[in-house]
């Protein structure tokens, strides 16, 4: 604005001056454009400047605009994609429930081959060695329904006991192996307290085959010396037993009246999709119609 205001005053005074007759025409004048050709030069700067500012602009809504419409687009994505994973997960639970509910094979000879059986239903005969009773603790009676709510949480409700795992000598096969009879409460731990069902005779046992347990964050480590385990340790557990490491869970049918409880093979999978299918599509929509209304109606949110 100073500038512009010099330019003026100076022109104003070229003008006296060629009035008055001071100095020739042509130097006059030469300076009269000079004049008018720098407050050109003043002005236009500020007119550039102003276009490029509102190009700028312009230009950052429009980027915004578009990058805006990537979250809309994720979150769909998202959405879809947990469909297909809990298409995915129901496919599995089926395909868990199918194997426990099976009917049962021959125990196989060589241990190696259960491996590729986890979850499957064998069967098996022989005598139960009580004197080498082990237990995991703590534990709850199992009911799939209440575990696929609490799936994924750090504690659980309901009653606290163990799974009492004994040695189980197969007749037919000549080879101990490691049974999960079920669960008993925490009073009932004690075999003196549930005499009725130790039983000394051979019994048929159908089970679900069990491998080995990785300790997971957080589970304390198994105590060997005071029998408390926590997790399932087939090494540890037939070293103290001399069984070999197959390990099965005896289902429902093959509880003993005023023993351990059987069933307790645990085929829940955590199953929360459908919130998150939710959620994802939610913000899909809530998101899309905020982007419109700004970008397209011109609504000032």
């Amino acid at each position: 604005m100073s500038t512009l205001k010099f330019t003026l005053a100076s022109s104003f005074n070229i003008l006296k001056t060629v009035r008055s007759n001071t100095y020739p025409k042509t130097t006059i004048f030469r300076q009269f454009h000079f004049k008018l050709l720098l407050g050109r030069c003043v002005l236009n700067p500020c007119r550039q400047s102003s276009s490029t500012a509102a190009g700028a602009e312009q230009g950052e809504n429009s980027f915004l605009k578009w990058f805006l419409l990537l979250i809309p687009v994720t979150t769909f994505g998202l959405g879809t994609w947990q469909v297909k994973r809990r298409q995915w997960k129901l496919q599995l639970i089926a395909d868990l429930k199918s194997l426990t509910t099976a009917e049962p094979i021959n125990l196989p000879v060589d241990p190696m081959e259960l491996n590729s059986l986890e979850y499957r239903r064998v069967k098996a005969r022989g005598r139960y060695d009580h004197s080498q009773e082990l237990y995991i603790l703590p534990r709850s009676p199992v009911d799939p329904e209440r575990e696929a709510r609490e799936a994924g949480r750090l504690s659980s409700s309901g009653e606290s006991g163990a799974n009492v795992i004994t040695p189980f000598y197969c007749t037919d096969l000549g080879i101990s192996i490691l049974v999960n009879r079920g669960y008993v409460p925490k009073n009932k731990i004690r075999p003196e307290t549930r005499m009725k069902g130790q039983v000394s005779d051979e019994v048929d046992v159908v089970g679900v085959v069990r491998l080995t347990e990785q300790r997971k964050p957080f589970i304390p480590h198994n105590d060997v010396e005071r029998n408390r385990w926590h997790y399932r340790d087939l090494e540890a557990m037939a070293g103290v037993t001399g069984a070999e490491p197959v390990f099965i869970d005896a289902v429902l049918d093959s509880t003993i009246p005023g023993g351990p409880i059987g069933g307790q093979t645990r085929v829940t999978l955590r199953n929360e999709h459908m919130q998150y299918i939710a959620t994802w599509y939610g913000l899909c929509l809530a998101t899309s119609y905020m982007w419109y209304a700004k970008f397209i109606k011109g609504v000032r949110l």
